[in-house]
C-alpha cells in the first residue's frame, strides 16, 4: 500500500470532518423538525452531502483502483437517490392529506 503525502491526508480530514459534520445536522435536523416535509428536505440534502464527502475521502485515500471507482459510482448513485427518495416521500404524504407544519401550529 502506498504512502498518502501530506496535503492528501489533510484533504481526507477535511473531508470526512465536513462528511460528519452534514451528516450531524442531517441527524439532528430528523429528530427536531415537526414534520414529514421538514424532515424529507434535510434529510436529502445534508445526508447526501455528508454521505457525498465521506465517500469522497474514500475515493481519495483508495485512488483510482477498482474500489476507488466504485466509491465514486455509489456517490453518483446516492447524489441521484436520496432526493429522489425524498420527493417520493414528501408527495405520498401530501397525496395521504398530510398537511404541512406552519406557524403556530400546535402538532409538534
Amino acid at each position: 500500500m502506498e504512502t498518502l503525502e501530506p496535503a492528501r491526508i489533510g484533504l481526507v480530514v477535511l473531508f470526512v470532518v465536513v462528511g460528519l459534520f452534514f451528516t450531524f445536522v442531517s441527524m439532528t435536523g430528523v429528530i427536531r423538525l415537526p414534520d414529514v416535509y421538514s424532515r424529507a428536505h434535510t434529510a436529502s440534502q445534508a445526508d447526501t452531502l455528508g454521505a457525498g464527502f465521506a465517500l469522497a475521502a474514500v475515493a481519495l485515500v483508495i485512488g483510482w483502483e477498482g474500489a476507488g471507482f466504485k466509491s465514486v459510482i455509489l456517490l453518483f448513485f446516492i447524489f441521484v437517490t436520496n432526493p429522489t427518495a425524498a420527493h417520493a416521500i414528501a408527495r405520498a404524504a401530501f397525496e395521504e392529506g398530510i398537511v404541512p407544519w406552519t406557524e403556530g401550529d400546535e402538532r409538534r
